[in-house]
């Protein structure tokens, strides 16, 4: 539970169940390995051949969800486990990927859901040469999502930031919390192919930022958004090198994380997933943080969310967005409740969307 809700209820509660009645997802990201980020897995999702599914005499709110496609990233896991033990839930996800992976390769990329993987950038020394059909490349696009392609969603692919030569940068990728980055492309219908964009970028910190504005300023679309995930919590070192505990209100801005960061379109959002922020040296959430992204939004006038605090700190409930034809809509005030576990579409699109 977060906040007194119970968030794998608000999951189930809003999912598909395929014919036999099991809860699915069509996708399941996993920015990279930090317990925070995957603690539970085990408990709520079904891990493993689909044959295996041990959940079908038990109640709907006690079955395990069907993962129908994995998206990892074989490099963003190879960072995360030279500077910190990988958590069970962690390694329980890596083993599920690699299973995947390997029945892949045996089949020859021809699986059906619940053994479909989509590899996120290229690992080191070639050892992703052979998944061709199924390794993402970093700085390309692709719209294929539980082994289908539409004309509905797209996704560019920012990051993990690939393999460097130069150890130094490898160990600041590392440091720096690698992650997978995407900015999605959602439709809200055939006619409006660019109904939103949504940037995600996990913990990425400051190092990662800076370099995607190194790579991007002159092709600025990559990085446009009408929602952004505040990378790391709402933490103040995706936006800066000092330490905020440290140097306060002297903590200076990184300029070109900043820039990364602040390609937001009219009327956009930024939602911090995170506790709820206070004035405190706490960090993440931080307040500086947010004081900036509320800065960045105030010239398109923008809203900034934090998850925590919706619709107040005393009751939480799923913050919801939908696509439509007038692009990104929040939820109106008086709906407490949501009807999507995140960004939904307001169209029906050919691909169910777990």
């Amino acid at each position: 539970g977060y906040g007194g809700k119970i968030i794998a209820k608000d999951l189930r509660d809003r999912i598909k169940k395929d014919g036999k009645g099991r809860p699915y997802v069509d996708a399941f990201l996993l920015s990279h390995p930090d317990e925070d980020h995957c603690r539970g897995l085990e408990r709520h999702f079904h891990l493993g051949p689909i044959a295996d599914y041990p959940d079908d005499a038990k109640e709907y709110k006690d079955k395990k969800i069907v993962i129908r496609e994995m998206w990892s990233s074989p490099i963003v896991f190879r960072r995360a486990s030279k500077s910190h033990t990988l958590c069970r839930d962690a390694e329980a996800f890596d083993k599920e990927a690699r299973r995947r992976v390997a029945l892949n390769l045996e089949k020859k990329f021809v699986v059906d859901d619940g053994d479909r993987i989509q590899v996120m950038g290229e690992d080191v020394d070639g050892k992703t040469d052979d998944l061709e059909p199924i390794c993402r490349k970093v700085n390309t696009t692709f719209n294929t999502i539980c082994g289908r392609s539409s004309s509905y969603f797209s996704a560019y692919l920012l990051g993990p930031i690939e393999a460097q030569d130069e150890e130094d940068k490898e160990e600041l990728l590392a440091k720096n919390q690698s992650s997978i980055i995407i900015n999605f492309t959602l439709a809200a219908d055939s006619k409006t192919p660019d109904g939103a964009k949504f940037l995600s970028g996990g913990d990425a910190e400051v190092y990662i930022w800076r370099e995607q504005w190194s790579r991007h300023k002159h092709e600025v679309a990559v990085l446009q958004y009408d929602l952004l995930q505040a990378p790391h919590h709402c933490s103040w070192h995706s936006l800066s090198e000092d330490s905020w505990s440290e140097k306060k209100r002297k903590a200076k801005v990184d300029a070109d994380a900043r820039s990364a960061l602040s390609q937001v379109r009219s009327g956009g959002f930024i939602v911090a997933s995170s506790k709820p922020i206070k004035d405190d040296d706490k960090d993440p959430p931080c307040i500086r943080a947010k004081e900036e992204y509320e800065d960045i939004l105030k010239g398109v006038g923008g809203t900034f969310y934090c998850t925590a605090e919706y619709p107040k700190e005393a009751s939480v409930e799923p913050l919801e967005f939908t696509v439509g034809k007038n692009g990104l809509t929040p939820p109106a005030k008086t709906d407490s409740g949501a009807k999507a576990a995140s960004v939904i579409t307001a169209a029906r699109t050919p691909m169910p969307h777990g």
